[in-house]
């Protein structure tokens, strides 16, 4: 199936294209970019070459475009190809993101994990490496995990030595994490010694930005209440930027993530404060 949908592909140049007598028109740049964006965020990525042949243009076309889309940051180029950014009015689910980069966000949480040090009150995040840091957790002392996010409550709620505190609020769908003035309101009133943070992107420019003003607020507040933040993300959050910007780069302790970051871009993020973990 072809991620633009049921239609008849051209090829060739961008010419307008004969079709069994009909004479079809070719999709102007604008036209080829929004179905290149649709399709990245239907299917999490594109290749040039089969934008090539499914808009019937040449490879340095969709090349051009994708720098465009690039330029006004709807998704990242990658070799060969590119990915969307998730923006105000694009946020991929949690299931989805269980399907990316599965094997690096289980080493980058496992690493997170290790930093837990003397904490006996930790905040975990919305969002799978979160989850997954809060899977990694030591289970043989104890610990008050402070979260928003329900599949984390889940995942720690029959550990007998963790004692769970769900934050309570309005519950995003995509993401089945909870939001909005309850949530910030109840975080407000701890004093957190580990935070563990995701974000949607990071710059050294913008620092951590997400989607959703709501979000953002839940993660800033988590920031305020504890002593020492880690950030845990995968090497494609960095140089992205969402909508809503809640905390500096110097504002964290720690930044956690793989080696596919190279290692002159986290020396750039650590000259801003944070010590980087790349594993």
């Amino acid at each position: 199936m072809s991620p633009f949908g049921p239609h008849r592909a051209r090829t060739g140049s961008d010419s307008p294209e004969q079709f069994e007598g009909e004479r079809v028109p070719a999709m102007s740049a604008e036209e080829r970019q929004r179905a290149i964006v649709t399709a990245a965020r239907r299917t999490g990525s594109v290749d040039v070459t089969a934008l090539a042949a499914e808009l019937g243009v040449a490879k340095e076309t969709v090349r051009r475009d994708l720098r465009a889309l690039e330029d006004h940051g709807l998704v990242r180029r990658t070799h060969g190809g590119a990915y969307p950014v998730e923006s105000a009015g694009f946020e991929t689910t949690l299931a989805f993101r269980a399907t990316s980069h599965v094997p690096e966000k289980r080493r980058i949480a496992a690493a997170a994990a290790d930093l837990l040090g003397d904490a006996e009150t930790v905040f975990v995040d919305e969002g799978f490496t979160p989850q997954l840091i809060a899977e990694a957790l030591p289970r043989d002392r104890p610990l008050t995990v402070v979260t928003a996010s329900l599949p984390v409550a889940g995942a720690l709620a029959e550990a007998g030595t963790v004692s769970v505190l769900l934050l309570g609020g309005r519950v995003r769908p995509g993401t089945l994490a909870t939001v909005d003035h309850w949530t910030t309101k109840m975080l407000s009133g701890f004093v957190i010694d580990l935070a563990y943070i995701g974000a949607n992107g990071i710059t050294r420019e913008h620092g951590l930005t997400t989607p959703d003003p709501a979000v953002s607020e839940v993660k800033a507040q988590a920031m305020r209440a504890a002593r020492r933040t880690v950030f845990a993300g995968v090497h494609t959050k960095f140089g992205a930027v969402s909508f809503c910007r809640f905390a500096d780069v110097g504002a964290l302790d720690t930044i956690v993530t793989s080696t596919l970051l190279p290692a002159s871009e986290a020396h750039r993020y650590s000259m801003l404060g944070p010590q980087v973990v790349r594993v």
